[in-house]
């Protein structure tokens, strides 16, 4: 009898002690970071714009070591020099994006990462645009590469982004063979998880 109630509570000892040690393993299935950082656009409409300020914040799921899920908003502000203008505007970008990303399985505290996905811009021209700059929607696949570094309840990285824009049509370029183009951006990250 007594044998079985140390085993018993050895058993209770064994599940108390390990509920803690599998909380502490699971942390880090959920993490929210801003974003900051800069961009600027390709392509012909990278010729008139210039490199300005890029910030978000992001909500990723990570279910396993080698695969997670990111949703987001990010916003942008790029001034738009061009000569057809008198006084030129700027294009303010704000949507939205869904990203799957991968990573090798092994590495956890330091994890490099690649990611592809599908988003969502409105683009505000701010200022006169002519008819050559309109406000808009525009769909995007973001490409992004990218560093984290994870301890305890904080997450920080880096990471690059770029977006192939599928629609351009707030922008009215000059080049005859429209070569289409992106938003590329560098960003830093820095946030907690749980």
């Amino acid at each position: 009898m007594l044998r079985r109630f140390l085993q018993g509570g050895a058993l209770m000892a064994a599940v108390l002690c390990a509920g803690p040690a599998l909380a502490q393993k699971k942390q880090g299935d959920v993490n929210v970071f801003l974003r900051g950082g800069i961009g600027d656009y390709t392509g012909d409409l990278g010729d008139l714009a210039s490199t300005g300020p890029l910030w978000g914040l992001t909500l990723n799921l990570q279910p396993t070591t080698f695969l997670g899920f990111e949703v987001g908003y990010e916003g942008s502000q790029n001034k738009v020099s061009d000569s057809r203008l008198f006084d030129a505007p700027s294009l303010v970008r704000n949507g939205g994006s869904a990203l799957v990303k991968v990573s090798p399985p092994f590495l956890t505290a330091v994890r490099p990462f690649a990611g592809v996905g599908l988003g969502l811009s409105y683009v505000d021209v701010r200022g006169a645009g002519a008819g050559l700059y309109d406000s808009d929607l525009m769909e995007e696949v973001p490409l992004a590469v990218g560093l984290e570094f994870n301890t305890g309840g904080l997450t920080a990285g880096v990471r690059g982004t770029y977006r192939l824009l599928i629609d351009q049509d707030f922008a009215n370029v000059t080049s005859t063979d429209d070569n289409g183009g992106g938003l590329m951006d560098a960003s830093l990250t820095l946030g907690a998880r749980f």
